[in-house]
């Protein structure tokens, strides 16, 4: 089903899944060269011409990771309809699937992102393994989540639509684009109750300071990020068989 969603992807495209290549390679130029490079964008005094560059690439390729899950789960079970009614499997397989899926697409533009790195001179290391666990924190609460609103949207199709604009301010409201060090305290307060702030802001710090992530501000993440999955698992357990009859 993996494989599947993948070639789905590239289905009568000319290049087919050159196309997951080509893509990430092509975001990685523009936010390195035409931001650090012809808009010459600094970060905290850096004299790094590529900072800024290396500094979205970071926050921005790990929150499009978040939202490819999170977006995706509200039509999960309304667009496989048609599966789920022909085919008897564990319907847990679909949410499993998408996670595995998006984990594929982020895996080719990380893996380019740190290829350029390396040509770059600027790989930070060892420590480029802490991605790992804050990863694992983050697509959990994004799975949990995903299965809550999926579950909910097909009795609200609502739902869908609404997390859309819910994603857009949520974007703003989270340090992807932009240093939390230049918004005045009081909105530094209000972004810090974002749950997504520190984990993006200690991807950027490793990027671009091969500095560890102060893993002791990430308890409570931990444990939100597993309530969330179990609450997703429970909802999505209890309105199984009403969600066959729904759609």
């Amino acid at each position: 089903m993996v494989w599947r969603e993948f070639q789905g992807r590239y289905l009568n495209s000319l290049l087919g899944s050159l196309w997951a290549v080509l893509h990430p390679i092509a975001m990685v130029f523009v936010y390195t060269a035409i931001f650090s490079k012809i808009m010459q964008a600094r970060i905290g005094g850096s004299e790094d011409p590529l900072a800024y560059g290396l500094f979205i690439c970071a926050g921005l390729f790990t929150w499009a990771f978040f939202v490819e899950l999170i977006g995706r789960c509200p039509n999960l079970f309304i667009d496989q309809a048609n599966l789920l009614k022909k085919v008897n499997f564990p319907r847990l397989t679909l949410p499993i699937t998408l996670l595995l899926s998006a984990t594929i697409n982020f895996s080719i533009i990380f893996g380019i992102f740190l290829t350029f790195l390396i040509v770059t001179g600027r790989f930070p290391g060892f420590v480029i393994i802490s991605f790992v666990p804050l990863l694992l924190i983050q697509q959990a609460f994004a799975l949990g989540l995903g299965m809550i609103l999926g579950s909910i949207n097909v009795f609200f199709r609502d739902v869908g639509h609404f997390l859309n604009i819910v994603l857009q301010f949520w974007f703003w409201l989270t340090p992807v684009v932009y240093p939390s060090t230049i918004v005045p305290e009081n909105v530094r307060n209000l972004l810090n109750l974002n749950p997504m702030t520190k984990i993006i802001i200690a991807y950027q710090e490793i990027i671009l300071h091969g500095d560890w992530p102060q893993w002791e501000q990430f308890g409570l993440h931990f444990f939100i990020a597993l309530g969330t999955l179990v609450l997703g698992y429970t909802v999505f357990k209890a309105l199984s068989d009403d969600i066959l009859d729904e759609i």
